[in-house]
């Protein structure tokens, strides 16, 4: 199988990779990074195969507090229009709706710690989806939430936000939620945005969220089954342009 290059965007030191870095590892492929905290440069779209977006604590529409978010943006929208494979993560996929056309604004409530999403049913046909339970927890850190892009699969919902992923063109994915955490990444999180923890029933405490080492694992299977779907995708769709 070709091995890929990723180019990942990344906005804040202590959300990274996560689990993702370890699928890469294994299956060889290299990865490279914009980190937005840093002096930064952008590459051009030939000298990557996938770009995965990262979270983070600020907003789309931050930027003038993050004038970078212009830049990015940009770049983003170059992407999914060569059709390169895009995986948007919290932050990241409401980057991409906003890039797609979507609005992008703050949720109800916000979604912090464990919580059940349910799948779709219109995403249940999807073959994607059809190793996943139709309801299970995974772990939110989002206060915004998005319209779906026009032409967009609807995956995911919880009970306090409707639009909780979706899929565009078969190759451009937004999670609002982490598969990626793991124990380290995690507490990375807890530690930078303790701020945030104020307790509701869409909020955990610190303490709870780092108090579910299995809901690690297993979000961290479901993360690698869809990079093993998406790897298997692009390496069908490289042949049949062959």
């Amino acid at each position: 199988m070709k091995k890929l290059h990723i180019h990942t965007l990344q906005h804040v030191p202590f959300e990274g990779l996560g689990c993702i870095e370890n699928w890469t590892t294994l299956n060889n492929h290299s990865v490279t990074f914009t980190k937005f905290y840093e002096p930064y440069e952008l590459p051009h779209l030939a000298d990557f195969d996938w770009l995965i977006v990262m979270g983070g604590p600020m907003g789309v529409s931050d930027e003038t507090i993050y004038p970078w978010l212009s830049d990015e943006k940009g770049f983003i929208k170059k992407a999914v229009a060569n059709g390169k494979t895009v995986i948007g993560i919290c932050l990241g996929s409401q980057l991409i709706a906003e890039v797609l056309g979507a609005k992008v604004y703050p949720n109800k409530q916000k979604e912090i710690g464990w919580f059940d999403i349910k799948l779709n049913e219109s995403a249940q046909s999807l073959p994607l989806f059809e190793e996943f339970e139709h309801q299970f927890k995974v772990f939110h850190w989002h206060g915004d939430t998005y319209d779906l892009p026009t032409g967009s699969n609807h995956l995911f919902s919880s009970d306090v936000c409707r639009n909780q992923a979706f899929l565009f063109h078969e190759n451009v994915l937004g999670l609002q939620f982490h598969f990626e955490v793991t124990p380290t990444s995690l507490r990375d999180m807890v530690d930078n945005d303790a701020g945030e923890l104020l307790e509701s029933e869409t909020i955990q405490t610190g303490e709870q969220i780092l108090s579910y080492p299995e809901l690690i694992e297993s979000n961290n299977k479901m993360m690698y089954k869809i990079l093993d779907y998406l790897e298997n995708k692009h390496t069908i769709t490289k042949v049949s342009k062959t």
